[in-house]
């Protein structure tokens, strides 16, 4: 036995050094097989579904809003803007803690902190993609701040944008209203799809009763972002031709008015430091000329946004300047009713042309002792209707009342569109009230007070008890007085006109039912005391009218805001300001050829023809061509 033996076996390691090799060329070619066969199907078989991922990694579609119509007067000139603005915005689904985001932003003064919960609210009732504004109109202090700060603040960013400016400020808000931001409420309510990158809606006015018009329809572009999913440049023109094709916004349509904005400055300035409003319109169209409620506020601070402190401050005012008393306001309407109720009792038969009253500063019921008292303690003496009207003797109504009845003032008065929403175009308007038999016994529960009384038909007689009459409403029987009954829906919008084509819609006058008094020589007599009121020496409001350059037509009116006792004496300068009587005013002009028609309520102004009637007056001129300003 040779116990020597080899140390190596060579040709046994190098057979199994070759056969390693070939398991290894084997298995490596057939992971490469494996490798080229997956680029294969990547590249070739699936191309189309991982490049429309791959692009989706790095394009992202955005919603392009579209340009809110404008808003135009009646002479072309403008009352609601689009002006440029950085806004910053926060996307929620890029943004990891909202919370801290948002209070880190109120560190640096770019949002208020007293909004965070509001802000908060939005980005998670909206769809999380959808931008949220937290900052309407950047200052250049504060975008020099943020875009020190902009990397840490992911989903975060200032975007150019165009914000809704109104020129006229607080002389238009509650006709041409405002936008404001988008609440819970309104994307409950509004359809997503066409307001994806839109921050404001219409809240008011035309604003919001056009906003479909004025809105436009939203547009889509696609855009490359980083990894952050900010925006990034498209620097060649080879990358911009591989995105897919925009599609772009189509701007709102601008809106055109019937309202004249010199009316509108000077009822302002009228009403400067006053409660009231003042509704001027054409009696041949309806064409609201002038809607002034005051006091008022400016719409450009809804539109910018506002903080929570400064809208409670609005909201709380004691003097409400949000609140819109052209067509919300309801007021007993005084004695502007009696040209219409003398027309009534023409009509039915209550009275007549010849019929005389003598006033001695009181009226009494039979088998009474209470005291209907004239505006005039020591009386009027012998009143023919023409007087009663010219001079606003409440004796005269009193005693013709009864012949009338309620029932029968309810018809005629209905007829002269009071007690009824008068249709105008922008939402909110009161109904007012004119009351009736019917009305009362639907009113309330109790028998006692379902039964109408005769004395509620005496003092309904002058505009008081439950009658109550919007200004609106009032300048609508006015107008309705100046063409002899023939009467139109008023309205604020003329035309609506497409920017891209220059295509204008026009709005046609709405023609309401005519009035049912047919005897020429009643309008006549109502119409020349309506005359007498302002141009006669006797007449109520001589003093304003007396000296004008044109013959109008107006009637004075008082109403109570408080009952005076029997016993007491009602005493201007002794009596709380806000419980004084409101002073109301209607009017048309020319007398032979009327072209616009005025009603004017001040609040606790306590005389209609000392207070209201030169604000008429001033506003007929303006129209007329009479005022200050006039060549």
């Amino acid at each position: 036995m040779d116990l020597l033996s080899p140390i190596k076996d060579h040709h046994s390691e190098r057979r199994l050094f070759i056969g390693r090799v070939i398991l290894a060329s084997v298995i490596g070619f057939l992971l490469l097989g494996i490798v080229v066969a997956r680029l294969v199907q990547l590249q070739v078989f699936d191309y189309e579904v991982f490049a429309a991922q791959s692009q989706g990694n790095r394009v992202r579609i955005e919603a392009v809003p579209p340009i809110r119509g404008l808003v135009f007067d009646r002479r072309g000139r403008i009352l609601a803007e689009n002006l440029p603005a950085y806004q910053l915005e926060l996307v929620p689904e890029q943004v990891a803690d909202i919370d801290d985001t948002l209070q880190r932003l109120a560190g640096l003064s770019l949002i208020d902190a007293e909004d965070i919960p509001a802000f908060k609210e939005l980005s998670e009732s909206g769809p999380r993609f959808k931008p949220v504004t937290l900052n309407f109109r950047l200052s250049d202090e504060q975008i020099a701040n943020f875009a020190i700060q902009r990397p840490r603040f992911p989903g975060v960013d200032f975007q150019p944008r165009l914000v809704r400016h109104y020129p006229a400020g607080e002389a238009i808000a509650h006709a041409v209203g405002y936008v404001g931001a988008l609440s819970r409420s309104d994307l409950q309510r509004l359809d997503a799809s066409d307001y994806a990158g839109t921050a404001h809606t219409g809240k008011t006015g035309v604003e919001n009763s056009f906003e479909d018009e004025l809105h436009g329809d939203v547009g889509v572009q696609h855009v490359i972002s980083n990894a952050l999913g900010r925006k990034i440049p498209t620097d060649s023109r080879e990358m911009a031709d591989s995105l897919p094709t925009d599609e772009s916004p189509l701007p709102g349509h601008n809106v055109y008015l019937s309202l004249d904005l010199d009316l509108q400055l000077l009822a302002t300035r009228m009403l400067e430091g006053r409660r009231g409003a003042v509704v001027a319109l054409d009696p041949w169209s309806g064409e609201i000329l002038a809607l002034v409620s005051a006091p008022s506020f400016d719409p450009n601070l809804f539109a910018l946004g506002m903080s929570s402190t400064q809208f409670a401050s609005l909201q709380n005012d004691i003097a409400k300047p949000l609140f819109n008393r052209a067509i919300r306001g309801a007021y007993p309407p005084g004695s502007t009713i009696k040209p219409m109720l003398a027309l009534a009792a023409l009509e039915t038969g209550a009275t007549s042309l010849t019929r005389k009253t003598f006033c001695r500063g009181f009226f009494m019921l039979p088998n009474t002792t209470h005291r209907y008292r004239d505006w005039k303690p020591e009386g009027h003496g012998e009143m023919d209707i023409h007087d009663a009207l010219a001079q606003s003797c409440d004796v005269y109504f009193y005693e013709i009342s009864g012949d009338i009845g309620i029932d029968r003032m309810h018809y005629y008065l209905d007829q002269f569109g009071l007690g009824r929403p008068t249709g105008v175009d922008i939402r909110g308007e009161h109904r007012g009230l004119v009351p009736s038999r019917e009305w009362k016994r639907n009113a309330f529960r109790e028998p006692t007070d379902q039964r109408w009384y005769n004395g509620e038909t005496v003092i309904a007689s002058i505009g008081q008890g439950y009658m109550l009459a919007t200004p609106l409403q009032l300048a609508s029987a006015a107008g309705a007085l100046a063409t002899r009954g023939i009467r139109y829906e008023p309205h604020l919008v003329a035309a609506v006109e497409d920017p891209l084509t220059g295509e204008r819609r026009l709005f046609e006058p709405q023609r309401r039912d005519d009035v049912r008094i047919n005897t020429e020589a009643y309008w006549d007599t109502v119409i020349g005391a309506m005359n007498s009121v302002m141009q006669n020496v006797r007449g109520t409001a001589w003093a304003v009218g007396g000296n004008a350059p044109y013959r109008m037509a107006g009637k004075s009116g008082t109403a109570q805001v408080f009952s005076v006792a029997q016993e007491e004496e009602y005493d201007e300068d002794e009596i709380e300001e806000r419980l004084r009587d409101h002073a109301l005013f209607i009017s048309f002009a020319p007398l032979d050829n009327p072209r616009i028609a005025v009603a004017v309520i001040v609040e606790n102004g306590s005389s209609g023809s000392r207070v209201a009637a030169p604000i008429a007056r001033a506003i007929m001129d303006e129209y007329l061509g009479y005022g200050d300003d006039a060549p």
